[in-house]
């Protein structure tokens, strides 16, 4: 009797999940195209991808590196 009350609960549950996912979804409407990004614009990922930080530690480096 156990396993009986426990696989309906779980049915259940799996039911009111599923209900709400879908009612939730109807509710929010279809979303909104999502703008493509131009093949121009390519942004570093790290910082150590972008120019202008290399060239600034390039300088930094060679300011450092001057003797006194």
């Amino acid at each position: 009797m156990p396993v009986v009350l426990l696989v309906v609960a779980l049915i259940v549950v799996v039911l009111v999940v599923r209900a709400t996912a879908a009612a939730g979804s109807e509710v929010r409407g279809p979303r909104p195209p999502r703008r493509p990004r131009t093949p121009g614009t390519v942004r570093p990922t790290a910082p150590d991808d972008d120019p202008e930080f290399l060239r600034e530690l390039a300088r930094r480096l060679r300011r450092d590196d001057s003797p006194a």
